[in-house]
């Protein structure tokens, strides 16, 4: 499909956007994806944690963690090439500054089926006690994110999903609701394609396309954040750690690169500004132009104070990445999903998930859509 005509075309080459062109690939006759860089999951699908959500982060969103926990069986079931469970997750309750107690963690994974029990006494020897009240052993994963998406790039062939590396879309003329016609897109390497659907899915993208952005009116935060990859002590390579919920911070293996990620909720967030549409900052711009200076050192030193033994813990690397909030989520936690039909143009989508393992609620709501 070089131009003239697709059933959909959906814009953004991460994991969001691959697999909801691959699902219309398998119930539409062409299907066109377009991703600006060389490859697929270049940004954020890459540069996260690579935690595969059981529902433990959320409990301030009871219905947020519910989904998460049935979506985590889901992904898993789905993608077991990907899924790194060679590990002990382990999540735990400060004494001062959370937003929960033990109680209340307990009380709320056995409400939505998660899981737990009190982490060995080896694990809770890692922990300063007068910092660390409660320590649980939990079942969470990580993803593989090369793996997958090679597992994705599969899917997509499968589907007979058009794929256009390299290529940015310059703008769309959306067609107006109710008119029956298609829109038109417009690529950079001249070509234009008319398509009954157009789905951004561009993560922090979404308010940067001529002809798109005006149909995404959610408010949306953008973020450079940083989160530090290090090579763990012994005792703690096998150990996924999760201090919730408050200013604390999450060490967890890094599949891609056989390292661990170290992130806090104090230090990974550099700057924010909310995305107002062409008024505001390009995002990878940016982060582009961005000095870069790494708080990772920060990062641990004030994690050591809970779990001394990432005292001997070694730096390796920071990676920067853009990540887009949404902004009603700021006080609660709440539904990380944005999946929003424009109500001024004929089948114009803007999608974006702050969770990987969120995407079968988003194919669910497309279903619902008829799509």
């Amino acid at each position: 499909m070089s131009g003239g005509h697709c059933d959909a075309v959906i814009v953004g080459g991460g994991f969001y956007g691959c697999s909801i062109a691959s699902y219309l690939g398998s119930r539409m006759k062409s299907v066109m994806l377009v991703e600006q860089e060389s490859e697929l999951f270049r940004h954020a699908s890459y540069t996260n944690q690579a935690r595969i959500h059981g529902g433990y982060h959320y409990p301030r969103s009871l219905h947020t963690a519910y989904r998460s926990r049935v979506n985590f069986h889901s992904f898993v079931k789905d993608y077991p090439e990907c899924v790194a469970d060679n590990f002990t997750a382990i999540y735990c309750v400060a004494r001062q500054n959370s937003k929960v107690s033990p109680r209340q963690f307990e009380r709320f994974c056995n409400v939505i089926g998660a899981p737990w029990k009190p982490a060995r006494a080896d694990a809770v020897k890692l922990f300063n006690p007068a910092l660390i009240e409660a320590v649980y052993e939990v079942t969470e994963f990580a993803f593989n994110s090369d793996i997958l998406r090679d597992c994705m790039r599969r899917k997509l062939d499968s589907a007979g999903v058009g794929v256009r590396l390299g290529t940015r879309v310059e703008r769309v003329e959306a067609a107006r609701a109710g008119s029956g016609a298609g829109s038109r897109v417009y690529l950079s390497d001249g070509s234009e394609i008319e398509a009954r659907y157009v789905l951004n899915c561009t993560y922090a993208g979404l308010k940067r396309i001529a002809g798109l952005s005006e149909h995404c009116r959610t408010t949306v935060k953008l973020e450079i954040t940083e989160m530090a990859l290090i090579e763990p002590p012994p005792e703690l390579r096998d150990l996924g750690i999760t201090v919730m919920c408050g200013p604390f911070f999450s060490t967890m293996p890094f599949p891609p690169r056989s390292l661990h990620t170290l992130s806090h909720v104090r230090y990974t967030p550099h700057c924010s500004w909310v995305d107002s549409g062409p008024d505001s900052p390009d995002p990878y711009a940016a982060m582009r132009a961005y000095q870069r200076e790494s708080r990772s050192y920060h990062m641990l030193k004030d994690a050591q104070r809970y779990l001394p033994a990432l005292g001997r813990a070694k730096i390796v690397d920071s990676i920067f990445e853009m990540k887009t909030l949404l902004m009603r989520n700021e006080i609660d936690d709440g539904w990380p999903i944005l999946m929003e039909r424009s109500e001024s143009a004929e089948g114009i989508y803007s999608i974006m998930g702050g969770k990987i393992d969120n995407i079968y609620d988003v194919i669910e709501r497309l279903g619902a859509e008829g799509l």
